[in-house]
């Protein structure tokens, strides 16, 4: 009989990392079990999967015995160790009937049985022969950086990822975007044959894992695994081609207005973003910065019908021609909370570029239509967001220019919370202005559809993938089916 003790005080963290793995609705029984395992070194180790990840948590301390392993019910793991205290062990031993649980019950011990599942039906974690390098922490950072910025549609799937560019071996690129934002770091050189895209994964963001000391990567051309003091986590890649992300950045050159926050400001100029009013929380929570006579100022306003407020940014400096810019608040809070001080801007159309030692976000802006009570007979559509194009091939979308509407003047007075009001009047557009409008909103419109067709073929893909990912689980069940078939009594 052999037996494997597993110290509560480690067990709990271990099953909280596995449930960012572990698919409990799988139609694969095997997939909601965890493989307890004592290597032949008598390193004990709990691995998950969900068949695409595997994550294994190797404990503190090596313990004597021999090398075994026995498939558990995560739900009845964890169950039992929901009642146990941090200083008691659990033991599973293994049967000729299946595995059993034994735990603390007063003075005695109590039982739980397992049904018995065939570890072979396990999937294999893959093993990936090229040999691990570290991860310095501002890699580990930027990585973390452009997860937080890339996509989580389904119909883009090689957007899902955090792509690592090796195609310049002197200069390595950490890139994530969704197609509205656009982030990079650059200035790492790894040892990477060929570039790699690292799915996103909630284990990857758990803080466990990332509090687990030093980061090691290896990658092959399927899978790549990233590791911890005593995690692992393996996945395989995401397949396909990632878009020509350097196309829409910016020329720096081209830049006409710089923008430069210290750094010790950026904290308090988010919490006041977090206050300015926002006329559309449902759609893009737009806000507005305004370079004007060597001053910034936020734009905001609570509803669409009343003019803008602005809001005076004190210790900013900067240089170049006044310029006015909407965007959406939550990438310039992003932008601010990872530390990039320094804004580039060329027009009230082209994309913001925040960037600071190396590291850059680019943001696409947004287009602000006439006030209400001024709106053609024939209004154009409603704002949208244009989308960084996904080739270089590809045209940029190129909204039309902001249409002006009445800015509440607040000015600075110090100690007081009821600053001074001033309105201007709004100017009337000539009707061939207007007219103009309304044709860049139709051109605009053929190129949302014209995305649209290009999502609807990524999601026909994405269908396909997991098409196979089905027949490969139906293999497996008729794989275990014909072993039972075979077994005779």
């Amino acid at each position: 009989m052999k037996t494997i003790s597993l110290p509560i005080s480690e067990l709990k963290p271990a099953l909280t990392g596995l449930s960012k793995v572990i698919n409990l609705k799988s139609g694969l029984p095997v997939l909601q079990h965890i493989k307890v395992e004592r290597t032949t070194e008598g390193w004990i180790a709990l691995t998950g999967t969900d068949l695409d990840s595997f994550a294994t948590m190797r404990f503190e301390h090596p313990a004597e015995g021999p090398a075994t392993a026995m498939l558990i019910p995560y739900d009845q793991l964890l169950q039992i160790t929901k009642n146990c205290a941090k200083d008691e062990h659990i033991h599973i031993e293994s049967t000729p009937d299946g595995p059993l649980i034994k735990f603390a019950l007063a003075d005695k011990f109590g039982e739980s049985k397992v049904k018995p599942i065939p570890l072979e039906q396990f999937p294999q974690t893959p093993l990936i022969k090229a040999d691990a390098f570290p991860l310095p922490p501002e890699l580990r950072r930027s990585i973390h950086e452009a997860m937080d910025c890339a996509s989580v549609d389904s119909s883009r799937y090689v957007l899902n990822g955090t792509f690592i560019d090796a195609s310049n071996p002197k200069a390595n690129y950490i890139v994530g975007t969704d197609g509205r934002h656009l982030y990079s770091a650059n200035s790492f050189t790894l040892p990477l044959k060929n570039s790699v895209i690292i799915p996103n994964h909630k284990f990857l963001e758990w803080k466990e894992f990332n509090a687990d000391g030093e980061w090691q990567l290896k990658v092959d051309d399927k899978s790549v695994q990233l590791s911890s003091r005593r995690w692992q986590f393996v996945s395989k890649q995401i397949e396909g081609n990632y878009p020509d992300w350097r196309a829409p950045i910016p020329n720096p050159t081209d830049a006409k207005t710089s923008i430069i926050i210290p750094p010790a400001k950026l904290e308090a100029l988010i919490k006041l973003i977090q206050r300015m009013p926002c006329h559309d929380d449902e759609k893009h929570r737009t806000i507005g910065l305004a370079w004007s006579q060597g001053h910034l100022h936020l734009l905001g306003k609570d509803t669409t019908e009343e003019p803008w407020v602005r809001v005076p940014v004190p210790d900013v400096t900067g240089e170049g021609p006044e310029v006015t810019i909407f965007l959406d608040r939550r990438y310039l809070i992003k932008a601010l909370e990872f530390g990039l001080n320094s804004i580039s801007l060329t027009d009230p159309v082209a994309p913001l570029r925040f960037h600071s030692q190396g590291k850059q976000m680019i943001v696409m802006p947004l287009r602000q239509e006439a006030e209400h009570n001024q709106a053609p007979a024939n209004p154009p559509p409603a704002p949208v967001v244009a989308t960084i194009a996904p080739t270089a091939a590809e045209e940029q979308p190129q909204p039309p220019p902001p249409m002006q509407t009445p800015i509440k003047e607040l000015a600075p007075s110090a100690g007081t919370t009821s600053p001074a009001l001033t309105t201007d009047k709004p100017e009337s557009k000539p009707a061939l202005e207007t007219a103009l409008v309304q044709v860049e909103s139709i051109k605009a419109g053929f190129r949302e559809a014209i995305n649209n067709l290009t999502k609807l073929g990524d999601s026909i893909r994405h269908a396909m993938r997991e098409q196979k990912t089905s027949e490969k689980e139906v293999h497996n069940v008729r794989q275990t089916l014909r072993s039972l078939q075979s077994v005779r009594i």
